[in-house]
């Protein structure tokens, strides 16, 4: 993948949209394949589940390592060390996925769904959700928002979030288990707190 340079890479970390969609559109296929690859590895843990899922969920987490902490991760990747980006970021998929599968928290395959207070935002995240209540601040959130989240995300986003539909409901529409809801709620929220203190930052 020749259009996988360093400086689409640097584009991408600044959060420019156009290099962030190339970015994303070239690294998906080689994410989820790794991510596969590892659940199909763990297939016993999964009990026999479909893992399409799993995979989708686990790709969203990976892009959000990726560039979470001013894509802190990505710009790890110095091409004259010898590895691709391909090869590089599928060292990150891995790396990820041993360490969802880890948590039980964060595991698809846990047994028991997280219960719903302990998704209970905490001080600076019940902050950045007033800082991001104004319209104009909203939209601003949702073009960052576009960048770092997949169709599904964006969707889970407005249910959850912006709309603030119950997680059975929301599970239901999406044809989604709660835990996976559950998770993919924690995630959305940290995001937007990360959002939020960026844009604070950047004044």
């Amino acid at each position: 993948m020749s259009q996988l340079t360093p400086a689409l890479v640097a584009r991408a970390a600044a959060r420019e949209p156009t290099a962030c969609r190339a970015l994303v559109d070239a690294l998906t296929p080689v994410i989820q394949a790794r991510v596969t690859l590892a659940l199909q590895r763990r297939a016993s843990l999964g009990r026999g589940r479909v893992l399409r899922q799993e995979v989708l969920d686990m790709t969203q987490e990976v892009f959000l390592a990726l560039f979470d902490r001013d894509a802190r991760i990505l710009r790890r990747w110095d091409p004259a060390r010898g590895a691709s980006l391909t090869t590089f970021v599928g060292l990150v998929t891995e790396r990820e996925v041993r360490a969802i599968l880890r948590s039980r928290r964060r595991s698809p395959w846990t047994e028991d769904p997280t219960a719903p207070d302990d998704f209970a935002m905490p001080a600076q995240a019940a902050d950045a959700d007033r800082r991001v209540a104004g319209k104009q601040t909203l939209r601003a959130v949702l073009d960052q928002l576009r960048t770092r989240l997949s169709d599904r995300g964006l969707l889970l986003f407005r249910a959850l979030v912006v709309e603030q539909r119950p997680v059975d409901e929301v599970a239901q529409a999406h044809d989604m288990t709660r835990s996976a809801i559950y998770a993919w709620r924690s995630r959305l929220k940290r995001t937007v707190v990360q959002i939020a203190a960026e844009m604070e930052e950047a004044g």
